[in-house]
């Protein structure tokens, strides 16, 4: 008999709500200490300034705004954990948005306050079942307010990079959820038994082919923590350095995952 299909992981609507607001908010904390010359500061993210690292982040929630704002999908085709797979299709166009956004909005402040108030007014207004016509197909708006956590989190670290000192702090509950989305997108993409991935305190996946394993420690398992497994999963981080600065163990046969990282491209 084949294994039973293993139910998709839930979220809590609020706590995720809590969790993206949280974590916006400390963005916003964190610029309204920025100067002129750190806001000029080149990225990781290509040609991308500060600035316009910055405000992208404001589109992280004025993204749900837009979508609500198209005609509703008649039916849910798409799955949360579809939406890592499906937003590098998207990469030329926010980087133009970016520019365009940083132009626009000298106070970035304001702007920042602006997405955050359309978002919470939308979320008090529109069920969570409503239905969203994202890249990755038609979703719940409580699944795509998931994701806003992924992107959050990982913008966070693209400032604190940038930033020297900045120290933007993460939520523990958006940490939480972008890692586990993550880490069950692995899954996703290499499904199978043979191989266990542990991210404590947050998540612990069986994938890759092979052998399953019942009892006692698997033979092939990896180990890292939240942040790096974030940095692997977005491309920030190359599995193998992640492996010679002793940020991640790996052992075993199947516990290469170099060909399937990162997984937001």
């Amino acid at each position: 008999m084949p294994p039973a299909r293993k139910r998709p992981r839930a979220y809590d609507p609020a706590r995720t709500r809590t969790a993206v607001l949280a974590q916006f908010g400390n963005v916003r904390a964190a610029v309204r200490t920025l100067t002129p010359e750190q806001l000029a500061l080149p990225t990781r993210l290509g040609d991308w300034t500060v600035r316009e690292l910055v405000a992208h982040v404001g589109t992280a929630l004025t993204a749900v705004d837009r979508l609500l704002g198209e005609p509703e999908p008649a039916r849910q085709d798409g799955r949360l954990l579809d939406w890592p797979f499906a937003i590098g299709a998207d990469a030329d166009a926010i980087a133009g948005t970016a520019r365009r956004l940083a132009a626009e909005h000298p106070d970035l402040d304001a702007h920042l306050a602006e997405a955050e108030r359309r978002f919470t007014e939308r979320l008090d207004t529109r069920p969570g079942a409503r239905l969203l016509p994202t890249s990755a197909g038609a979703l719940p708006l409580a699944d795509y307010v998931v994701t806003r956590t992924v992107e959050l989190v990982v913008h966070t670290d693209d400032l604190n990079a940038a930033v020297p000192g900045l120290d933007v702090p993460y939520d523990r509950q958006a940490l939480a959820a972008a890692t586990r989305l993550l880490a069950d997108a692995l899954a996703v993409k290499a499904p199978g038994g043979s191989t266990e991935v542990r991210i404590p305190p947050y998540a612990v996946v069986q994938c890759v082919e092979g052998p399953r394993h019942t009892r006692g420690t698997p033979p092939n398992v990896v180990e890292t923590d939240p942040l790096t497994w974030v940095r692997l999963a977005t491309g920030r981080l190359a599995w193998k350095d992640a492996l010679d600065g002793a940020k991640v163990s790996a052992s075993g046969e199947r516990a290469d995952l170099d060909a399937l990282l990162p997984l937001l491209r």
